[in-house]
């Protein structure tokens, strides 16, 4: 009968069932409740279905892309466990895994734990609650950033000591969900890859936000620099740098902050643990490149029409002077210019501006809209004039600047050329 019942469990737990054993045990009138299991009259297993909700088998798929190793530790039964990893993708048909059980874990050492953590899929069953805490700082001591979902009190030791403990919300108890950093409200494995998208979407959007707000920051610091060592009129005024700062970059900054996720982020590899936001790389691309086209752009400008009116170098010029105010505009006009070449060349640090996808984020062209309506009114309105210290400008100092702009995107886009080359393609960065 033992091995009648031990053959049932072990075909239900192929199936990837669970299997739970039923007894009982009669107690007399009004006697004190058992403290221990002794004295159970067996009645029977009960197998029961608990199946992975749809949509694991791709989440799985995307997480192992992107870089993510998935480590299965429970308490089940061997066989299910691997049932289950079938049914997810993790195991391959026709492959048979090693299982570590929680008797074998007991004999291994911290580094032949190490080792079996090295495997494609590493699978652990039969598991207790001390055993789950020592996978997770084996996984630490290799440098993982470890994240352990969890719903019983037994994960909540784990659930503490990873850098993420993920407790599940509608099935998880209490103590689990106290030990935890985040309780996932829906218990499903596919809102943490779809939160690790998020995640990498965001970090883009803060990094692409970051490039065109600090960009045009040279080309407002040159001008007081060339007023000082050189002292010419001053080249844009506090109120106009306000006009960029507050005005006219609001929109489509916060336009690249709402950008898409890109269709390849879930196959780059996770960033290292040192990876900053504003990094060295971010901060050349701005100050050192593109910076410098806008600050060029804008002093460039900004000569031109004073040389255009006549004006020598050392005469002074007056501050309500017409030219001087035409020729701070210009200078202001340069800036907001290449600002909007800016927007489009920031979508992306890699990836050429005509292999883009433009109507993925109409609030772009929402935030472009905005600029040139509002760089026209401050040149050619009243009111514009008078707050930002403005003149109308002539066609010519408009197209002045074209040259500027075009330089400025046929170089950022050589550098992304460049990028590209130095390391391999994917699908959509080709074109």
């Amino acid at each position: 009968m033992r091995q009648r019942l031990k053959e049932a469990e072990e075909a239900f737990a192929k199936k990837g069932l669970r299997v739970l054993a039923l007894a009982y045990r009669r107690l007399e009138p009004e006697a004190p409740l058992p403290t221990s299991e002794v004295g159970l009259v067996f009645l029977g297993l009960v197998a029961f279905e608990d199946p992975p909700r749809e949509g694991v088998a791709e989440a799985v798929r995307s997480a192992r892309q992107a870089g993510i190793k998935i480590v299965i530790a429970t308490g089940d039964h061997p066989d299910t466990t691997i049932a289950i990893g079938r049914q997810i993708g993790l195991v391959r048909e026709e492959e048979m895994p090693q299982v570590v059980t929680g008797e074998r874990l007991h004999d291994l050492s911290d580094s032949q734990l190490r080792t079996a953590l090295d495997a494609p899929c590493p699978i652990f069953a039969r598991l207790a609650a001390d055993q789950k805490l020592r996978i997770v700082r084996a996984l630490r001591a290799k440098g993982h950033v470890t994240a352990v979902t969890g719903h019983g009190v037994n994960d909540a030791p784990a659930l503490k000591e990873a850098d993420i403990g993920i407790a599940m919300g509608r099935t998880g108890s209490d103590v689990a969900r106290a030990a935890a950093d985040m309780v996932l409200v829906d218990d499903n494995f596919v809102s943490i890859v779809d939160g690790i998208e998020e995640g990498r979407a965001v970090f883009d959007n803060v990094r692409k936000f970051l490039t065109y707000v600090l960009t045009s920051n040279v080309a407002e610091f040159v001008p007081y620099l060339a007023f000082v060592l050189f002292g010419i009129p001053l080249p844009l005024t506090i109120i106009q740098i306000l006009a960029v700062d507050l005005g006219t970059d609001l929109l489509p900054a916060l336009a690249l902050g709402a950008e898409k996720p890109h269709p390849d982020i879930m196959a780059r590899p996770p960033r290292p643990r040192t990876e900053r936001l504003l990094d060295h790389r971010l901060l050349l691309r701005a100050y050192g490149f593109l910076g410098l086209f806008e600050a060029a752009a804008g002093m460039t400008a900004y000569s031109f029409v004073l040389w255009q009116g006549g004006w020598a170098f050392g005469e002074p010029l007056a501050a309500h002077a017409a030219l001087y105010l035409q020729a701070t505009t210009a200078c202001l006009v340069a800036i907001v210019l290449l600002q909007i070449v800016n927007v489009f060349l920031c979508r992306d640090e890699r990836i050429s501006l005509f292999a883009q996808t433009s109507l993925g984020n109409p609030l772009i062209f929402v935030g472009i809209a905005f600029e040139i309506g509002m760089i026209l009114a401050v040149v050619y309105t009243q009111p514009g004039n008078a707050l930002f210290g403005t003149a109308p400008l002539g066609w010519q100092a408009w197209l002045f600047v074209g040259p500027f702009a075009a330089a400025m995107l046929v170089s950022e886009e050589a550098r992304k050329w460049i990028a590209r080359s130095r390391s391999p393609r994917k699908p959509s960065e080709k074109g």
